[in-house]
């Protein structure tokens, strides 16, 4: 389709004439058939709220094929409106537009739904088993058609994926404010994502997928890099290489997870990622993101023990179920240097993680068919994953949980993995143990951008330009930050050569509010001198300093009971909105689970204008240190000393510093 055709069939939105209904295409990989949660007045329910997208007179051919889909998959996901053309990043100036903002906004959408980076892009999901950019088809054409349309004077309401419409507004505000999987607290249990996601009146949209900033397996690898690194080298006898020869173990090579093979190669050991869904484990050979593939539990022993012994640098995938892993290594006696897992265990009953002797296909069947039966399968299959992990950790394999969930689950399945007081796990969070206190605490974070032109010679400018900044602030940065910078310029100056694009022409790495803020102003800059030709698109992962309150996760590391709120990611999203962000988004879910999270997100786009250069310092600075003000009071010194640094940068800054008390004295009261 050329450009004309496709701004005309963008600008059509609901097509007035019925398109012919479309075949279900079996070579995509499809979410999993969803369990039966609806009664029949529900699903007479969901249907009528399927059909308030369309003319009365096409309901009588639409009502008995929508009542099918949600008979068979589940869900009603519209399949016949999917458009013709295909869905990919495309330059800027490809999409009709009125607002520059919102042809971006359409350019990131595109980017999640791309069949390269979206896990099941006919279910409109782009990761996570569950993470929805829309729930149906109808509301992808009316939120296309309105961006379309839209000026820098409205702004777009989006409820769980349903476009409420264009409100008048100003160009200081966002062009859209996104909400995904808002519901009142006491209905946030996993069935009731699934009752009201049936229903088609919420959503699920993890952390960057309903936000539009998702972008591809890159947007975690820096992370898993760095998490992986620091891992290794906390387990690393003195004067030994901590990274040649040793063996990480993991599992599940999805939308995130599928990042952990490149970020084994990167940080120079030998990796291992099981994974049950042969779709996925052969989409990430093919993409070059792991570099084996082996489904014979035999060789896989005998490769990984070759492979240790050369100290090779070499990803494995195996086509199969971890735990066989985990339980093949102990008896092989093959030594784990590092292991964790992130299979979607946010998402226990419903795709996140399988069940061990069964099939792929079996599981399924049995997830939709026999979801009781299918519960009890898992739960039992963790307390075998939760034994075998327990065996190697006693042989000296340091395990940390990745924020998937895995040890809440484990321990809810009754698994052993809880410490002696029952209190805690007996394993720690990698935030615990790594991000929080080296990277969170001190402001860093997963900052991202997107070139819109789509041109691979903007992002390589934009390379250039982080690496020189980062090296730049280096030179004057205090010593606790030093090796967050290092790794930092060396990742961004190995980007290129690693080919971690897939989808947009996108970057990640790690950087405090400092560097956010340089970097960002160097690119809106570089874009009004037409260095980089065309404009820029920043973001952030929700995974990050300020953005997401997360118990077991990105705030694992607050220890002051505050963990379980989460002012931090409202005030965040609130403030980000009136401090010049282009959009919004507030969800329920992301990462770890339904009811056990709470994230924002933002993206700003930069033209090249002094607007966006005023907008970029002061949000970008209230970003990063909203979490770190949250994490100083919570009495975290690499946080204390990180907001008096942001003091000192800024005197319009002033933020309430903790005292300490003295354990001794608080342990004599009680």
């Amino acid at each position: 389709m050329n450009k004309v055709a496709l701004k005309e069939s963008i600008l059509k939105g609901i097509p007035k004439v019925l398109p012919p209904a479309k075949a279900y295409d079996k070579d995509i990989n499809h979410a999993p058939l969803r369990k039966e949660i609806l009664n029949e007045d529900e699903k007479k329910l969901a249907l009528k709220n399927a059909l308030r997208y369309f003319p009365k007179e096409q309901h009588t051919e639409l009502a008995p094929e929508f009542a099918k889909e949600l008979k068979e998959y589940g869900r009603i996901y519209m399949y016949r409106f999917r458009p013709e053309y295909k869905i990919h990043a495309r330059h800027i100036n490809d999409f009709p537009h009125q607002s520059k903002q919102a042809a971006a906004i359409m350019l990131m959408i595109m980017n999640n739904l791309d069949y390269a980076v979206a896990q099941h892009p006919h279910e409109l999901i782009t990761y996570g088993g569950n993470g929805a950019v829309f729930q149906n088809w109808a509301q992808y054409l009316l939120t296309m058609q309105y961006l379309a349309t839209m000026t820098d004077e409205q702004t777009l309401a989006m409820y769980s994926g349903h476009p409420m419409g264009l409100f008048p507004s100003h160009k200081e505000a966002p062009r859209v404010v996104v909400t995904n999987g808002m519901t009142i607290p006491n209905y946030s249990q996993p069935d009731d994502w699934e009752k009201f996601n049936a229903l088609g009146v919420s959503q699920y949209g993890q952390m960057t997928a309903g936000s539009f900033m998702y972008i591809g397996p890159q947007g975690i690898v820096h992370g898993t890099t760095i998490t992986v690194m620091n891992g290794a080298r906390k387990v690393a006898k003195n004067n030994e290489d901590p990274f040649a020869g040793k063996l990480f173990l993991t599992s599940g090579l999805g939308g995130m997870s599928g990042a952990q093979p490149k970020a084994g190669n990167i940080a120079g050991v030998v990796s291992v990622t099981a994974e049950v869904n042969p779709k996925a484990t052969y989409t990430r050979h093919s993409q070059g993101w792991v570099d084996e593939v082996i489904e014979d539990l035999d060789l896989l022993a005998k490769r990984v023990k070759e492979a240790k012994e050369n100290k090779e640098v070499v990803s494995i995938a195996y086509q199969g179920n971890i735990v066989d892993v985990w339980e093949k290594f102990d008896k092989e006696n093959v030594f784990i240097d590092l292991g964790s897992d992130q299979t979607s265990l946010h998402n226990p009953w419903a795709g996140g993680y399988y069940p061990v002797g069964l099939s792929y296909e079996e599981s399924n069947e049995m997830m939709a068919k026999q979801p009781e039966l299918f519960k009890e399968r898992v739960q039992e299959t963790l307390r075998r994953h939760a034994t075998a992990v327990n065996r190697h950790t006693a042989k000296g394999t340091y395990f940390f949980d990745y924020g998937n969930a895995f040890l809440l689950e484990a321990s809810r399945a009754g698994a052993d993995v809880m410490n002696e007081k029952g209190n805690a796990f007996k394993y720690p969070s990698y935030v615990q143990d790594i991000m929080g206190p080296m990277f969170f605490d001190f402001g860093f974070g997963p900052f991202r951008w997107v070139c819109t032109s789509n041109d691979p010679k903007d992002l390589q400018t934009t390379d250039i330009i982080a690496s020189e900044i980062l090296s730049e602030i280096m030179i004057n940065s205090p010593k606790e930050i030093q090796s967050q910078m290092a790794d930092n310029i060396q990742w961004i100056k190995g980007a290129q050569k690693n080919k971690l694009v897939v989808g947009s022409q996108a970057r990640i790495l790690y950087a405090d509010a400092e560097g956010r803020i340089k970097i960002a102003a160097a690119f809106n800059k570089a874009i009004a001198e037409g260095k980089i030709s065309a404009p820029v698109v920043l973001g952030r992962d929700h995974h990050d300093v300020s953005g997401t309150d997360s118990p077991f996760r990105e705030t694992s590391n607050i220890y002051d009971g505050s963990s379980f709120t989460a002012d931090m990611a409202i005030q965040n999203v609130i403030g980000d909105s009136f401090r010049g962000a282009t959009w919004v988004s507030i969800h329920n879910g992301g990462g770890v689970g339904w009811g056990e999270v709470i994230n924002g997100g933002f993206g700003m786009l930069l033209d090249g204008t002094d607007d966006a250069d005023r907008r970029l310092r002061n949000m970008l600075f209230w970003d990063v240190n909203n979490g770190i003000s949250r994490r100083s009071w919570a009495r975290n010194e690499e946080a204390v000393f990180a907001i008096k640094r942001a003091m000192e940068y800024n005197p319009n800054l002033k933020v309430t510093l903790p005292n300490f008390a003295d354990d001794d004295l608080i342990e004599g009261l009680f």
